[in-house]
């Protein structure tokens, strides 16, 4: 039914051209806005790519002439944002919008383009660094791989930027908040389209820096402020992997490109290279791959890296959404998408990548089931779904994490505005004892929230995430190593079902259990359109990738085409029945508690906390992983401060009071040796000189007599002693 072939086999490198002077100069002057660098190294980096054009610039790819302003135009709409005053925000969101929305108009351009030539890497590169012999390449690439993330992020995007024009249009600092919207857009576009893991990691980091900023935005909510810290230390952690991977990988290879030409690092001279033991007996593929798969970890919330994504949700919701739907958690899952063909040489990165994915997954859907914050129920669920893009990865089908990464995104985007819908319908309430009987009250949200609830729990066999679900498990399926991984995914799937069920009964169904609830609209159109467009999306995008019909997957695969096979629906049924009766236990479950009867009041105790108290509590404190961490990191890295803090203020501030003290005494010996000893010396010798001087000058009359009497003696004297040495000798 799901082909098991190993996806992403295809090392084909395509055609790669030259850019011409223009196109060069207006990449590195983004790469250099992106790197956040000061203008004398974005000057260098327009001078480098001014020099490397050449004449073949006039046959580059049309796809590749524009693919650079696909991440400009958002950062573009950032910096006017920047500049604009709060008396005009609406020129803010409104360049925000224009900019994402022609980004999203190229982005369709440049899937076709790709989609025409899928097994090609079509890359445009250029000189950003030259000092002597040593020079670094930055450049653009183009391939399904890319065109398809570009149309979904965009797409995505300018739907949360239009939803956010209604939600966030009474903050006073409504400008900004676009800046970074646009600025987190813009760096995630650009981790998409860079051919170089050097570029890669620094929109890596500005991704990073712009979650700081829109997770703390309300940075007077104490935590939201612990939020944004906890969210960019966390991810920190990863990124020095990923970091120390990136400079090994420039040191096997010789080169941070992932194509150029059939030198890239991602090409078969340079993996060739990557194929050596090392002393220990582990490839140098091995310690690279889970090097960059540490970053992957904290970008995408994987275990143990996890606990900075719940607390993200202190932010605005449409950050929430963008965060877990289109950007940053979705960078992990990219990354190792596309080193894949460095992850295919080693089975035990492959088999930690599944692992720690199915542990992920399970995780995630467990302490979901015990969250009353609807945006946390959501946060955990995304945390669960990324373990199944990872175990895909794992078990060798970077293609089925892909499918599903698409479909996530939507539906995910869905829920999350859909939360938001709800959440400012209630006047910002997010706790959902306080919400029920919005259905009749809130008809549209309700039904696209239930679309994206279907899509997310796996429904057969309408909704996209049934179809991206299956894909991953009939991979583990597949998987020789192990089919814990398997498992793990099937008992996830009977959790995500159950919560999502217990969180729709929570919030639309039953009687308002508060005043917001009771009072509860719809929201006006730029909120409810979005949620329209995702929903349809949340439906129809699954069947590009259906086991009849596998043209997403083929596309990615490097396949021309893809046949239409009804026939293999029926391959491997016996696992989809098998995952379809979960779903139908899970939900079935999930109604028979929460549905028949539903809560009566907001401080009624949760079924669940009646019949298992001590497991609710653990569920609900996230099983104390915030509390480990504080009793085990946080207290040795407060150890290892107060020991840094006693070795810098006694041993090296001893040290340098020491030299200080030292200098001290030597200069007081120093200046007792010059006043009492040279000094003295000089001045007792000319003070008897001054004296000698002053008697000679009293025997001094003037008088030739005098004088002529001592010239006498003086000769009578030399005569003497001439006569004495004469006897003598």
């Amino acid at each position: 039914m799901f082909s098991a072939k190993n996806p992403f086999s295809s090392l084909q490198t395509g055609r790669r051209r030259q850019c011409s002077a223009p196109q060069n100069a207006m990449i590195a002057s983004v790469a250099s806005a992106v790197t956040v660098a000061s203008a004398a190294a974005a000057s260098a980096a327009s001078t480098s790519a001014v020099a490397s054009a050449s004449a073949a610039a006039a046959s580059a790819s049309p796809s590749l002439t524009y693919l650079w302003a696909i991440p400009a135009l958002p950062l573009l709409a950032a910096a006017i944002a920047a500049a604009t005053p709060q008396a005009f925000r609406r020129v803010a969101s409104g360049a925000a919008l224009a900019a994402m929305g022609v980004a999203a108009a190229l982005s369709w351009m440049a899937l076709g383009a790709a989609t025409a030539l899928p097994s090609q890497h079509l890359s445009e590169n250029f000189v950003w660094l030259s000092t002597g012999a040593f020079s670094v390449k930055l450049g653009v690439v183009l391939d399904p791989l890319c065109a398809f993330m570009l149309v979904m992020v965009t797409f995505v995007s300018f739907l949360i930027f239009l939803f956010s024009t209604a939600y966030m249009r009474d903050d006073e600092r409504y400008a900004k908040f676009f800046c970074f919207l646009s600025l987190f857009g813009a760096a995630m576009l650009g981790i998409i389209v860079s051919n170089s893991l050097l570029l890669t990691f620094i929109c890596w980091e500005l991704v990073g820096l712009a979650s700081y900023l829109l997770i703390g935005f309300w940075f007077t909510k104490p935590a939201a402020a612990a939020a944004a810290k906890k969210a960019f230390i966390t991810t920190r952690v990863g990124d020095i992997g990923f970091l120390l991977g990136l400079l090994w990988l420039h040191h096997a290879a010789g080169t941070q490109l992932f194509y150029d030409n059939g030198a890239g690092a991602l090409e078969a001279v340079a993996l060739g290279k990557l194929g050596v033991l090392l002393p220990g007996g582990m490839l140098i593929a091995t310690a690279i791959g889970l090097l960059l798969f540490a970053g992957a970890v904290g970008k995408s919330g994987q275990f143990p890296l996890h606990v900075w994504l719940p607390d993200a949700m202190e932010g605005p919701t449409p950050v929430s959404a963008l965060i877990h739907a289109a950007t940053m958690v979705a960078a992990g899952v990219f990354l190792m998408a596309r080193v894949w063909p460095l992850l295919a040489l080693s089975q035990t990165a492959q088999t930690v990548i599944a692992f720690i994915g199915a542990a992920t997954a399970l995780l995630g859907a467990v302490v979901a089931l015990a969250q009353n914050d609807i945006k946390r129920v959501l946060a955990f669920s995304t945390v669960s779904q990324l373990g199944y893009m990872m175990l895909a990865v794992g078990v060798g089908a970077p293609a089925a994490a892909m499918f599903h990464l698409l479909t996530h995104a939507f539906f995910k985007a869905l829920l999350f505005l859909g939360a938001g819908s709800v959440i400012h319908a209630a006047h910002h309430e997010q706790d959902m004892r306080k919400m029920g009987g919005l259905a009749p009250r809130m008809k549209l949200t309700f039904a696209t929230f239930a679309t994206g609830m279907m899509a997310l729990s796996g429904v057969p066999f309408l909704f996209s995430g049934f179809w991206s679900k299956e894909a991953v498990l009939h991979s583990a399926e597949h998987w020789s190593v192990s089919h814990l991984p398997l498992a793990i995914g099937l008992v996830a799937v009977v959790l995500t079902a159950f919560y999502m069920t217990r969180l729709m009964a929570n919030v639309f169904f039953g009687n308002p259990r508060s005043h917001a609830a009771k009072h509860a609209v719809e929201n006006e159109w730029p909120m409810t359109f979005p949620l329209a467009l995702l929903a349809v999306c949340a439906v129809f995008v699954g069947f590009f990738g259906t086991p009849a019909w596998p043209w997403l997957q083929a596309k990615l695969d490097g396949a021309a085409t893809a046949a239409f096979a009804p026939a293999e629906l029926f391959n491997g049924a016996g696992l989809m029945v098998l995952s379809i009766v979960l779903v139908a236990l899970g939900i079935g479950a999930g109604w028979a508690i929460y549905g028949r009867q539903t809560r009566t009041s907001a401080d009624a105790p949760d079924p669940l906390q009646v019949r298992a108290p001590r497991l609710w509590r653990a569920l609900e404190n996230r099983l104390w992983f915030d509390e480990l961490y504080e009793a085990t990191v946080l207290r040795l890295h407060a150890a290892c401060g107060a020991a840094a803090d006693i070795f810098d203020r006694f041993v090296v501030d001893g040290a340098v009071r020491l030299t200080a003290k030292t200098a001290a005494v030597l200069g007081l010996v120093n200046r007792d040796i010059c006043e009492h000893g040279i000094n003295a010396s000089l001045d007792a010798s000319a003070d008897g000189l001054r004296t000698g001087g002053a008697s000679y000058l009293r025997e001094q009359t003037g008088d030739a007599h005098d004088s002529l009497r001592g010239i006498a003696l003086g000769f009578v004297v030399l005569v003497l002693c001439g006569v004495i040495l004469c006897a003598l000798f």
